[in-house]
C-alpha cells in the first residue's frame, strides 16, 4: 500500500560539491527536496522505493548499498542508496538514483529498508504503470521516493535548446504532480517528452501506477528552470 510520495528534480548539481560556486543557485530546490521527505518520514513506512530515469527501459532493480559515484562530474564522491556504506564492487547507480541516494543520505534516513528502480524513456506509460502497481501491490506501508526533471528545453542555453512545447508540458506535469493527478500523469505523451529530454516522464507514470486507489492529496513545493531546465518538487501524502 501506498502511503506518501516525494517528488524531487534530480540533476546532480543539486549536490553541492558538484556544483561548487553555483551551489547557492539550487538552495531553494534542495529545500523544498528536505521537506518532501520530511513527508515521508511523517507517514512511517516500513519500506522505501526510490524510482528515477535510468539510460536502459528497464526496469532495473537496484538494492539498498547500491553504490552511486559522481566521479563522471569531476568529484570524487560516492553514495550507497539507503546506507553509509556498500557494495563499492558493483555497477553504480544511475545517476538519477545517485541523487536520490545523496538526499537520503543528507536527510538522515534511517531504519527503513530502502531499494531503487531505473526506469528508461523507451518504457511505455502501460509498462511504468505496472511496474508501479507491483511496488504498491507488496505487503506494508510503502513510500516512493521518485526523480526525475521536466524538460530541458525552455531558453535558448538549455541543454536541448528552446522548444516553445516545453514550457505547456511542464506546466501540465507540474499541475498534475503538485494535484496527485494520477490520471494526468498517465497521460504524459511519452514522444514529445522523449524529444523534450524529460527525463522524469517514466519515473512519474511509474507514481502513478502505484497511487492508483490511494487515497493522496498532493502539494506543490518548488517548480523553476534554472539552467533552462524544468524541476519540479512535490509531496503526497
Amino acid at each position: 500500500m501506498l502511503v506518501a510520495a516525494a517528488v524531487c528534480p534530480c540533476p546532480p548539481l543539486l549536490v553541492p560539491e558538484v556544483a561548487a560556486g553555483a551551489a547557492p543557485e539550487l538552495d531553494a530546490a534542495r529545500a523544498a527536496c528536505a521537506d518532501a521527505l520530511g513527508v515521508l518520514a511523517a507517514a512511517r513506512p516500513e519500506r522505501l522505493v526510490v524510482v528515477g530515469p535510468a539510460d536502459t527501459a528497464g526496469p532495473g532493480i537496484h538494492p539498498q548499498g547500491a553504490r552511486g559515484s559522481f566521479r563522471g562530474f569531476g568529484v570524487d564522491m560516492d553514495v550507497y542508496l539507503g546506507a553509509d556504506t556498500g557494495d563499492a564492487h558493483g555497477p553504480d547507480l544511475p545517476h538519477g538514483l545517485a541523487v536520490g541516494a545523496w538526499l537520503l543520505g543528507r536527510a538522515g534516513w534511517t531504519g527503513t529498508p530502502v531499494d531503487g528502480i531505473g526506469v528508461g524513456e523507451e518504457l511505455s506509460a502501460e509498462r511504468c504503470a505496472a511496474v508501479g502497481r507491483d511496488i504498491a501491490a507488496r505487503s506494508g506501508r510503502t513510500a516512493l521516493l521518485v526523480l526525475g526533471d521536466a524538460s530541458a528545453c525552455r531558453t535558448l542555453k538549455a541543454p536541448g535548446y528552446l522548444d516553445e512545447r516545453a514550457a505547456p508540458f511542464d506546466a501540465e506535469a507540474g499541475r498534475a504532480l503538485g494535484a496527485a493527478d494520477v490520471a494526468a500523469l498517465a497521460a504524459l505523451d511519452q514522444a514529445l517528452a522523449r524529444e523534450l529530454k524529460v527525463s522524469g516522464r517514466a519515473p512519474w507514470q511509474v507514481l502513478a501506477g502505484a497511487a492508483e486507489g490511494a487515497d493522496l492529496a498532493g502539494t506543490l513545493l518548488y517548480e523553476d528552470a534554472p539552467y533552462g531546465v524544468g524541476y519540479v518538487a512535490a509531496a503526497w501524502s
